[in-house]
């Protein structure tokens, strides 16, 4: 069983900049965070393959840079430019394989509130 254990969510404002962490319990291949904003389904953020491939929602690119630490086994996400549709609880996830799953690894979500 992989623990997810999330950190950095907060009320920002518009403009700013905000960096999740998210620590695993144990190395694994695929780290992504996904967020669920008020009232909507959840949704991909961003994804990061143990390699380093990245794979980023429309809303995230040019915003938002995932990156981890293998040898800490911590998956990053740096919210830039933040928007107030950008609240939302921010889940951490993970995956053995190459596509993370609802029945694969998930963090307890850290909420992040952009006020305009």
């Amino acid at each position: 069983q992989v623990r997810l254990v999330e950190s950095g969510g907060g009320l920002v404002q518009a403009g700013g900049s905000l960096r999740l962490s998210c620590v695993a319990s144990f190395s694994i291949n695929t780290m992504g965070w996904y967020r669920r904003p008020p009232g909507k389904q959840r949704e991909l953020v961003a994804q990061i393959s143990r390699r380093g491939s990245t794979n980023y929602a429309d809303s995230a690119k040019g915003r938002f840079t995932i990156s981890r630490d293998n040898a800490k086994n911590t998956v990053y996400l740096q919210l830039n430019s933040l928007t107030p549709e950008d609240t939302a609880v921010y889940y951490c996830a993970a995956a053995y394989g190459t596509v993370i799953s609802v029945t694969d690894y998930w963090g307890q979500g850290t909420q992040v509130t952009v006020s305009s």
